[in-house]
């Protein structure tokens, strides 16, 4: 089904009609839900400090993760106390829970644990955003960056950050379920900034362009053994993603020469040993969401890629001043 959807919102598929009511009944639903709090019938609420949101408008991976760190950083570097709310999808827990750099993946949601390790900054996860907050300022934060959390309406905010994939866009510009669309472009001409992540057809104006880069590959069993990508060149390897864009972590091993057997999961899929074994004794190659997940799972030869955001100096600069 998943990649049927795909085919239909991203490869000029057929849409059926039936798909097309429930898109219809879809933005009936949204613009009902943004009304009620325009005219105040349902409230916004301050956990008590500025809040900077990073998301997108269409479902699936766009680059909000990588965003979301290089932003803590740089405002962690100006002097900010900087705690990171996620809702944490596809986690078991439930309520809201301060999350560590070993906490439980499946209790507290692969993004959140990545976040967690990756920043070393104050996490917390929950389905109420504005509590996840709220127990991060008891703690001292003085900023709350919420990771996919445009449309929380519920979490008051100063600022909002809107990522779009370069090569994806708006896929056929249509809403869900239809479409990959949550919410109509329009919606960009209120943010802050609008990032494009990548090379690709799509435009905005005044957007902007932010690269994902990974150089070096890391054992995912934890030993801290690290090899350089571009020594693999030439090389054959499995590639396993359980991310909402899989392709992209494909076609970024192909780039740097290595010869890719794709395996795409679901989104957040929940890894089984089964899932990294495979006919040919080949390397098995991951993203980094995924090797939270695995590390218990993953034999010696399991590697994962780290990606980092980067900007033109003038593109960083220009995102911060707006800020």
């Amino acid at each position: 089904m998943a990649r049927w959807l795909q085919g239909v919102w991203y490869e000029g598929g057929r849409v059926p009609l039936l798909l097309r009511v429930f898109s219809w009944l879809f933005a009936l639903a949204a613009a009902t839900r943004r009304l009620l709090y325009r005219i105040g019938l349902s409230r916004s609420h301050s956990p008590g400090c500025p809040v900077v949101v990073v998301g997108n408008i269409t479902v699936g991976g766009t680059g909000k993760t990588p965003l979301a760190l290089w932003l803590a950083e740089a405002l962690t570097r100006r002097g900010l106390r900087v705690g990171i709310v996620l809702r944490g999808y596809g986690r078991a827990g439930t309520g809201i829970e301060r999350v560590r750099a070993t906490s439980d993946p499946a209790q507290v949601g692969d993004e959140a644990l990545l976040i967690a390790q990756r920043s070393g900054l104050p996490v917390a996860v929950g389905a109420d955003r504005v509590a996840a907050a709220r127990l991060l300022v008891s703690e001292g934060v003085n900023l709350i960056l919420a990771d996919d959390g445009l449309q929380h309406l519920a979490l008051a905010r100063q600022t909002e950050i809107a990522v779009i994939d370069a090569q994806r866009g708006f896929g056929n510009g249509l809403l869900l379920p239809a479409g990959p669309l949550r919410e109509r472009p329009s919606r960009l001409n209120g943010v802050t900034a609008v990032v494009l992540n990548g090379e690709g057809p799509a435009e905005w104006p005044g957007a902007l362009r932010m690269q994902l880069r990974g150089t070096e590959l890391c054992a995912v069993d934890g030993s801290g053994r690290r090899e350089a990508l571009s020594a693999w060149s030439g090389r054959s390897v499995h590639a396993v993603a359980g991310i909402g864009n899989p392709e992209r972590f494909f076609a970024t091993l192909e780039q740097a020469g290595l010869k890719v057997k794709g395996h795409a999961f679901e989104d957040h899929h929940h890894y089984q040993g089964v899932d990294l074994k495979f006919p040919e004794a080949l390397p098995v190659l991951m993203t980094e969401k995924d090797a939270v997940k695995c590390r218990t799972l993953a034999g010696p030869d399991c590697w994962y890629l780290p990606v980092v955001a980067e900007f033109a100096e003038d593109a960083a600069a220009e995102l911060l001043r707006r800020i």
